[in-house]
């Protein structure tokens, strides 16, 4: 072997070979063909061959296939391009920061009631982790990166392990308005279509006749923003979406609710903000104000995150050199 080649061996003893592998060892081909190196798989271990710099960059990728494959979570070549795409160093976060680089450990894979869930992205390891070390996580990122489904998920998991005694889910109908009164329906049928992507986390988490049992019994709580005022939520895991439409006063309202031993998820999308255009976003308020405190984790997502259509990641960013063309003209 050259010397400017190395080789190195990525244990893999316990892994579902026919899932790291995939079909026609097609996992393995599109590693080797992303890193340009050489990656077959021998006895217990998944042997990268190559340039040293190659080699580095996918060892972190082979470690977390491997991982995934332990836990038979299933993946493909996208989900690869995806992992390839977040580790290099390249990720910054808004502060202008370096986003350290997530780990593969066991504490970010989240068991579902049918499923195993897991992050798919150097991101959304991130993510995960912030969910599982701090009280409060106000996630940050365009849509398709999983910021709501993975608090949903984590919510779900710590109702299961009996750390919390509820869940609630809140939404700004910011839409809605003063129009309520002009849809049809009851006032929870006029306010469901706007937490409808919040019915959709829960039924691809859990089965729907647990869904609607937890709904029936309060459980589990779906309800506008609006709701949230004057209320203590203790012993529940909160989470609000799409905060970018929370106004100021809503989202120190929100903050202001959280009694003992509750977790609290932020997600938002700042390129996404339907409030008037003399109103400010509660989201882009706690960005600038509650940065550094303890306890409080702020973490961003970008396309690289994207586990929608492979497509969603080329539209979002031909939306942000769109917006950064029209910023210089």
């Amino acid at each position: 072997m050259d010397s400017t080649n190395v080789e190195h061996r990525v244990a893999a003893e316990g892994a579902d070979y026919l899932l790291l592998a995939g079909v026609n060892d097609a996992n393995l081909q599109e590693l080797a063909r992303l890193a340009g190196i050489r990656v077959i798989l021998r006895g217990d271990h998944l042997i990268l061959s190559g340039a040293v710099e190659a080699v580095e960059r996918a060892t972190p990728v082979a470690e977390r296939l491997v991982n995934l494959s332990r836990v038979g979570q299933p993946f493909d070549v996208e989900d690869i391009r995806r992992q390839w795409g977040g580790v290099g160093g390249a990720r910054r976060n808004a502060r202008g920061n370096g986003m350290p680089e997530a780990t593969a450990e066991p504490q970010v894979l989240l068991a579902g009631l049918k499923k195993l869930i897991a992050a798919k992205s150097t991101g959304q390891t991130a993510y995960l982790e912030a969910l599982a070390k701090h009280d409060i996580v106000i996630a940050i990122g365009p849509a398709g990166t999983g910021k709501t489904y993975l608090a949903v998920a984590a919510a779900v998991d710590a109702l299961r392990k009996n750390r919390v005694k509820r869940i609630v889910l809140a939404r700004p109908a910011v839409e809605a308005g003063e129009n309520l009164g002009f849809l049809p329906g009851d006032l929870q049928e006029k306010v469901d279509p706007y937490l409808r992507p919040l019915y959709d986390a829960l039924d691809d988490v859990m089965p729907a006749d647990w869904v609607r049992r937890a709904i029936e019994s309060r459980t589990i709580e779906i309800a506008p923003l609006a709701y949230m005022r004057g209320r203590t939520l203790s012993d529940a895991f909160v989470i609000l979406d799409e905060a970018q439409n929370a106004t100021e006063a809503q989202m120190k309202m929100f903050l202001t609710r959280i009694g003992l031993n509750s977790r609290v998820v932020i997600t938002g999308d700042k390129t996404q903000i339907d409030l008037p255009k003399h109103v400010n976003s509660g989201l882009l308020q706690v960005e600038r104000i509650l940065a550094g405190i303890e306890g409080i984790a702020m973490v961003y997502l970008d396309e690289l995150d994207v586990v929608r259509h492979r497509l969603v990641k080329d539209i979002i960013q031909a939306y942000a050199a769109d917006e950064a063309r029209a910023e210089e003209a």
